[in-house]
């Protein structure tokens, strides 16, 4: 039933530390997901570091999906987007051809919290790498739930469960978020060919045996798998057809290196437009030396 567990990393974003769950060397994609990062539980003061802050970097090739547990994140964006990320809502930005933007806690610095949630990245398509940079915000009204029991559940992209999230996607997938108390069981059915279960709090049994907060089990294709939570717990289930390889450098996916190489051109030579409210600074590509400080007003 559970064909690989992958155990999460921590990674230093700069000022906030993450666990990266994929990409790793032993799984590169599970569906068309192709990323996974694990932001906290961590508590902020009021008045916590702008360091904190992801500045304006790219994206080619890609969805970004952000959805929260706790905490407030401001999204703005090249294509006009501008704001504020609340738990059990989703950021749904799709790259395309070249977008960017910055994820900043301006309304959790006012009065502090804990952040928590996932940022996950969907591969587009061969045919829509290219596509048009778009952003859409969804709230809870877009996304189906059920409860029942000690299970709560929501559809935070795809198809699942004979439900549909309003959630534009590119390709077959499922994306779901289980809140399970514990002793509550649930099962997921072989719909798709590649699926995981990341447990983000808490810690469920499964096939026996017993897995925690950071842990992504890959399930095998065709077979249902049945859970059952030990603690009160936070399961995030994702998965779907599989799109193909994929390269992955930095913020930027493709089927094509010389595509990557471009976009690494492309953002050096200022060629990729920055948000137009929060364009003063931004990453530059590792190994290259920091952007100039803005000029003193």
């Amino acid at each position: 039933m559970i064909e690989q567990v992958i155990e999460s990393h921590q990674r230093d974003l700069g000022g906030f530390t993450v666990q990266r769950v994929l990409p790793q060397a032993a799984r590169r994609m599970i569906g068309p997901f192709v990323f996974l990062d694990h932001m906290g539980p961590t508590p902020f003061e009021r008045g916590f570091s702008k360091s904190a802050d992801v500045r304006p970097h790219p994206h080619i090739g890609l969805s970004t999906v952000t959805y929260l547990f706790e905490g407030e994140i401001t999204h703005r964006d090249s294509v006009g987007s501008e704001i504020e990320i609340q738990p059990g809502e989703v950021n749904w930005m799709t790259a395309g051809r070249g977008i960017t933007h910055s994820e900043r806690f301006d309304s959790l610095r006012l009065v502090g919290g804990t952040m928590h949630g996932i940022q996950a990245w969907v591969a587009l398509p061969i045919e829509d790498e290219e596509t048009d940079p778009s952003f859409a915000h969804h709230g809870a009204e877009d996304l189906p739930t059920l409860e029942e029991g000690k299970l709560w559940a929501r559809l935070v992209a795809g198809e699942a469960f004979h439900a549909k999230a309003r959630v534009k996607t590119h390709s077959p997938m499922f994306y779901v978020h289980w809140r399970l108390k514990s002793g509550g069981r649930a099962q997921l059915n072989p719909e798709y060919p590649e699926r995981a279960a990341f447990v983000a709090a808490g810690e469920v049994e499964l096939d026996g045996r017993t897995f925690r907060e950071g842990q992504m089990l890959i399930l095998e294709a065709g077979k249902p798998a049945l859970f059952t939570a030990t603690a009160d717990s936070e399961v995030m289930l994702l998965g779907g057809e599989p799109i193909g390889p994929r390269f992955i450098e930095w913020n930027f996916v493709s089927s094509s290196r010389e595509r990557i190489e471009q976009a690494k051109a492309d953002w050096r030579a200022g060629r990729m437009k920055l948000p137009d409210a929060d364009h003063d600074e931004f990453i530059a590509l590792p190994g290259d030396p920091p952007p100039a400080p803005p000029p003193m007003s």
